[in-house]
């Protein structure tokens, strides 16, 4: 499972049975998970978050959308 960005006590990665979803980052932090899919972003899931951290997740998201998408496409390449 590929780690992407640390950032803020945040981890955000993705697993690489991932391959057949869309573009997407799992965020995990305390015990706590969330899924947003990238293109366009929106959440998929949330389990324990509260709406803050939702919120500042999205953010860092948005900030580093580049990022995120070019190490998925760059993860997944080797299989297409």
């Amino acid at each position: 499972m590929p780690t992407v960005l640390r950032i803020k006590g945040y981890r955000f990665f993705f697993f690489a049975a991932d391959r057949f979803e869309p573009p997407h980052i799992h965020v995990a932090k305390d015990g706590h998970a969330a899924k947003f899919w990238l293109e366009p972003v929106r959440q998929a899931y949330n389990e324990g978050f509260r709406p803050h951290q939702i919120n500042e997740i999205r953010r860092i998201i948005d900030e580093h959308l580049d990022q995120l998408t070019d190490v998925w496409y760059a993860y997944f390449s080797k299989y297409m």
